[in-house]
């Protein structure tokens, strides 16, 4: 018998064997990620500092390690926004499609063939850009310029190859496209049914009920997803290093010959070559990426946070 203002004993479940393996296990894994990205960071930093403390005239370019990353770290960001504005509504699209309107043999073969197009190399969507896509949007592009010519973005002369850094966006898009649409599918199909069937017992259309119950449900697993997918476009090389014509230069119009590099690709290319300072400068950029990837996740997770309580998934 318990005394009065005694507090009870807790009862702790008699663990297994395997629940112990188990749980070191997963605290291992965990551990050894922070330790490897950690490991990364420190590496980075180290190979760096010659380059971010030399003389500005030591410098590729001559005007300092600024001058030199910031085209790098804007084409960067620039392709993979474009990108992701291109793939995400798309994707969204395909994912509800597979999800809550094709039969369900259309959208286990759909879904098999967005899968497998995840396991494309990125070197044959280079290939494929460059041989196939380059040439052939060339007409669009000329049509672009001279009917929509005013508007900065589509701004003249176009190029004459289709080596542009919308051609490269595009064929980003195709890559992470996959990335984005499975993992949306997945969201959508937890949707629970009783969100879905009240709408529709409220008189919605399949249209109101998908805004209504499954979009705002699968909005954190959206986000997640974009982010996955913009971390790829970012981290892309050989795709671009394949169809850009780069230049160190800052410029949003999309369709002209001269076109902003990426880090990526320009260590690609760059390192076979570089020694010494060279190469430190390649790491030092290098490390810049790193911390764009490292920002942009944390924003993601910021916004996913700060939506969670409002997304129906609680």
């Amino acid at each position: 018998m318990i005394a009065v203002g005694t507090t009870p004993p807790v009862i702790k479940a008699k663990q297994r064997p395997g629940d112990r393996i188990f749980s070191a296990g997963t605290l291992l894994a965990g551990s050894l990620i922070l330790a490897i990205l950690a490991a990364v960071a420190v590496f980075l930093i180290v190979q760096a500092l010659p380059a971010l403390v030399a003389d500005p005239a030591d410098i590729s370019g001559g005007e300092g390690f600024l001058a030199y990353v910031a085209p790098l770290a804007f084409g960067t960001v620039w392709g993979a926004i474009i990108a992701l504005a291109i793939a995400v509504p798309l994707s969204i699209a395909v994912a509800l499609f597979i999800s809550h309107f094709a039969p369900r043999r259309l959208a286990s073969a759909l879904g098999y063939v967005i899968d497998l197009l995840a396991a494309v190399p990125s070197v044959v969507y280079g290939l494929w850009g460059i041989g196939v896509l380059a040439p052939a949007i060339v007409p669009v592009y000329v049509w672009l310029t001279e009917n929509m010519g005013w508007f900065p973005l589509f701004a003249p002369p176009v190029s004459g190859t289709g080596r542009t850094i919308l051609t490269v966006a595009i064929v980003l898009a195709v890559m992470i496209l996959p990335i984005i649409t499975a993992l949306s599918r997945e969201i959508f199909l937890q949707t629970p049914v009783l969100h879905e069937e009240a709408a529709l017992a409220l008189g919605a259309t399949r249209w109101e009920m998908i805004r209504t119950a499954v979009l705002p449900f699968g909005r954190p697993g959206i986000i997640s997803a974009s982010m996955l997918g913009l971390g790829r476009a970012l981290g892309e090389t050989m795709a671009v290093a394949i169809i850009l014509s780069p230049a160190a230069v800052v410029k949003f119009a999309l369709l002209q010959q001269q076109n902003p590099n990426t880090i990526a690709a320009n260590i690609a290319l760059s390192f076979p070559e570089s020694y010494g300072l060279g190469t430190d400068t390649l790491i030092a950029s290098g490390l810049v990426l790193f911390v764009i990837t490292l920002v942009v996740n944390s924003i993601a997770r910021y916004i996913i946070n700060r939506r969670k309580a409002f997304s129906g998934a609680n």
